[in-house]
C-alpha cells in the first residue's frame, strides 16, 4: 500500500513537472504578413521583398518576428536567440509554392524540418546569398535543375549562413 501511494505521488510529480516544463505547447499557426509587416533586421516591410520569407514565435508573444529573407532568420537564430527554450518555431516559405517574386500564402514549413538550397542563382532583395527552402527534397531537386546550387539540410544550411565573425589577433 505504501509503494503503492508512492508511485502515485511520484507519478503526480513527474505530471506537474511536465506540465510546467511544456508551458503553452500549442505551437502558434503561421500567419500571413501585410503591409505593416517589418523586417527584424533590415526594418523594411515585407512586401518590398521578393523570395522567401521567415517569421519567428517567441515565448510569450502573440505576434511573430518577421525575416525578409530565410537568411535574416539564419542570422537570427545565430546571434539574437539566446534562450533557444524561448523560441517556439521558426517558418520560412516552401518556395516549391507560389513564385519568387510571390511565395504561395499557407506556404510555410517549421526552419528546422526545411530543406535548403545553397549557391542557386537566385539571391535576396538586398543582394545576400540565400537559403532557399523547401518542403521536400524533389521540389528542392527541382529547383537546382533551374537554378544552380545544391541540397543542404538544416544544420548545414546553418552553418553555410552562419555569420562570419573576425578572428582574434595573433598573439591574444
Amino acid at each position: 500500500m505504501i509503494a503503492t501511494a508512492r508511485q502515485v505521488c511520484l507519478l503526480l510529480l513527474l505530471l506537474g513537472l511536465h506540465a510546467c516544463s511544456s508551458g503553452d505547447a500549442a505551437v502558434p499557426k503561421p500567419i500571413e504578413p501585410d503591409e505593416n509587416s517589418i523586417a527584424y533586421v533590415c526594418h523594411m516591410a515585407l512586401p518590398e521583398h521578393e523570395g522567401p520569407k521567415g517569421q519567428a514565435f517567441m515565448r510569450g508573444k502573440d505576434q511573430p518576428i518577421w525575416f525578409a529573407s530565410a537568411s535574416e532568420a539564419f542570422v537570427f537564430l545565430e546571434t539574437e536567440v539566446f534562450q533557444p527554450s524561448d523560441l517556439r518555431v521558426l517558418y520560412v516559405n516552401d518556395m516549391s509554392q507560389g513564385s519568387w517574386e510571390h511565395p504561395a500564402a499557407g506556404a510555410w514549413i517549421d526552419i528546422h524540418k526545411a530543406v535548403f538550397v545553397l549557391g542557386s542563382s537566385q539571391i535576396t532583395a538586398m543582394g545576400d546569398k540565400e537559403a532557399v527552402p523547401f518542403a521536400s527534397q524533389e521540389a528542392a531537386a527541382g529547383f537546382v535543375k533551374k537554378f544552380g546550387g545544391h541540397i543542404a539540410d538544416f544544420a548545414a544550411a546553418a552553418a553555410a549562413m552562419a555569420v562570419e565573425r573576425p578572428s582574434a589577433p595573433k598573439g591574444t
